[in-house]
């Protein structure tokens, strides 16, 4: 069933009481989503992991001070002017990938989250999330960085924060990405800088 939210405050109550799947039962918060509301710049991850879970944010452990960090030096930040959410807003057991089922019953609130704030940029923050939101047979390490144009909205991908920390080879092509998004924010968007 799709339901489109086209006010914040019933997408987020219904985000926030959603049992629509099996990762309801054993979240302990929602991770609904941070940020300014009107960003022309959004960030989407797969999913929350423990500590996201435990403080109802997305990207606030090691992976989200690297995230953060990595937006700070293309002036980039989730007070002033990027929203970050997750496609699936449950942590899934042992932050294992998110289930086709589980993204499916969790999409529309995203969705809604990307017609409300009807930003001119998505990054998405690794394969999952590519491949679920630019093409399905995304590859994560041949195409992160590469722009591709959907409905007037760019999208990109980046490594995610995790894999960065696994394999810190990752960082140098993860800067150039930036620099590109650095770039493509001041040739689309009004009022990010």
């Amino acid at each position: 069933m799709n339901m489109l939210y086209n006010e914040w405050e019933a997408l987020e109550q219904a985000c926030l009481s959603c049992q629509k799947c099996a990762l309801a039962d054993t979240r302990h918060n929602v991770v609904f989503g941070v940020g300014p509301r009107d960003a022309e710049v959004m960030c989407i991850g797969e999913g929350p992991g423990e500590n996201e879970d435990l403080q109802g944010k997305p990207f606030v452990g090691r992976g989200g001070k690297l995230l953060d960090d990595m937006l700070e030096m293309v002036d980039l930040s989730r007070e002033k002017n990027v929203y970050i959410a997750n496609m699936v807003k449950c942590r899934p057991p042992q932050n294992r990938d998110p289930l086709n089922t589980e993204q499916e019953a969790c999409i529309d609130y995203l969705r809604s989250q990307v017609a409300l704030i009807r930003p001119k940029i998505i990054i998405c923050l690794g394969r999952i999330s590519a491949c679920k939101l630019i093409k399905s047979d995304f590859k994560i390490s041949r195409e992160h960085g590469q722009w591709f144009e959907k409905n007037g909205v760019w999208m990109t991908a980046l490594f995610h924060p995790a894999a960065i920390l696994r394999d810190p080879r990752r960082r140098p092509e993860t800067f150039e990405d930036l620099k590109a998004i650095q770039a493509k924010i001041l040739e689309v968007c009004d009022h990010t800088y």
